[in-house]
């Protein structure tokens, strides 16, 4: 079987290239740049070059239906958020033998957008942080917001796009009005715009593959380290046993939405009381995808699965305590804490100190490094090399 994947110079994309490769399918690489960590897997068959997306989405548009007419995949895998919104957007416009294993467009943007799922939760009874949505800057007086200082400032959508480009936004805290103010006045057409409190806790992700509304896979894992050290990407990460509570809460939204293909529920585990509180989902692919594959769930599989309609498999019980880690990017996270204030970096109390930091990376702690394979060696020659020389 033919694949084509996306995004070729992300994680995920190494990650699924790897799997699907390593179960004997022919997987074609496509992204902005070559050489990429995916195309410079053992496992791509092949590059193709496109547009980059988020500079003008329209010629990205027509570049991957071109390369699906010419490549003629049986299943077109997008990777991150922009190129998921695309390719669900245009699927009509790829060969009849292309398929994607996504929701239709509107379900896809419906779960990109924060202020829709947190409006979605509420009605099904998932508990949320408080939140207030403001529609643009000046829809409520910010004086006399009914919220717990420092404030969250979330733009409801993590990618947004303006005529053919997209703009990538991200998560601020104002500790004042003041700072608020100012905050909100910086920033560019992203509304709506989610005030939230700040829950203080650690992250609780499970992850999905969907078929017809309803689950095929599940998967956990908690994460010990993240790029930036106060909430981001995870850097190191331990599979760990399914929270009920996180699967029924995940559950609820992704059926509601008629999900279809892979997702990530996010939450926070409350300090005050140890409560589920929603943060987002990710309807694409995860960043830290590999840990999955190592612990025994194959999403890229059940994805390509989900997009033919194929049988799917009984889920089977993953391997709990694997650990999987992207050492380049702990490195860059270790930096941020050895260089930068605590108060600059936002970290909660409870995050060790400068000392531990260091202690802590110098320990592997029995993690599987994700992109420095032995089978593989080419994707991490290439991270490493464009480390050293900054290309």
């Amino acid at each position: 079987m033919r694949i084509l994947v996306t995004d070729s110079d992300t994680r995920p994309a190494l990650a699924a290239v790897r799997a699907l490769g390593r179960r004997g399918h022919e997987v074609v690489t496509a992204g902005v740049n070559h050489p990429s960590l995916a195309s410079s897997s053992r496992y791509s068959s092949r590059f193709e070059h496109y547009e980059d997306p988020a500079r003008d989405a329209d010629a990205f548009v027509r570049s991957i239906v071109d390369i699906a007419r010419r490549t003629e995949p049986d299943v077109l895998l997008p990777i991150t958020e922009i190129t998921t919104l695309l390719v669900t957007e245009h699927q009509s416009l790829l060969p009849p033998g292309c398929r994607i294993p996504f929701a239709d467009a509107e379900t896809v943007a419906a779960a990109a957008n924060k202020a829709h799922v947190i409006q979605l939760a509420q009605t099904l009874g998932v508990p949320t942080p408080r939140t207030v949505i403001l529609p643009s800057r000046d829809a409520v007086q910010l004086d006399a917001l009914d919220l717990p200082y420092p404030v969250v400032i979330k733009p409801a959508r993590s990618r947004v796009r303006i005529g053919s480009e997209w703009i990538s936004t991200g998560v601020s805290y104002a500790a004042n009005p003041s700072e608020l103010r100012k905050a909100l006045e910086s920033l560019p057409a992203v509304y709506p715009v989610l005030l939230q409190e700040r829950v203080n806790g650690p992250g609780v992700g499970v992850f999905g593959c969907f078929a017809d509304g309803k689950p095929v896979a599940w998967f956990a894992h908690r994460r010990l380290r993240e790029k930036p050290p106060s909430g981001g990407v995870s850097v190191l990460c331990e599979s760990t046993p399914l929270d009920p509570t996180a699967v029924d809460y995940a559950s609820r939204l992704l059926a509601a939405l008629g999900w279809r293909g892979v997702a990530m529920v996010e939450f926070k585990q409350d300090d005050r009381d140890g409560s589920l509180r929603l943060m987002e989902i990710n309807g694409r692919f995860w960043g830290s995808l590999q840990l999955a594959i190592e612990a025994g769930v194959d999403f890229p599989a059940l994805a390509v699965a989900v997009a033919r309609q194929e049988p799917l498999p009984e889920p089977l019980p993953y391997r709990i305590g694997v650990r999987s880690r992207w050492l380049a990017g702990d490195l860059d996270s270790l930096a941020l804490v050895l260089l930068r204030s605590r108060l600059r970096l936002n970290l909660p109390p409870c995050h060790p100190g400068r000392w531990q930091a260091l202690w802590s990376f110098l320990n592997p702690c029995g993690a599987r490094l994700e992109i420095e394979q032995k089978d593989d060696p080419a994707p991490a020659k290439l991270e490493w090399k464009r480390r050293l020389l900054g290309g």
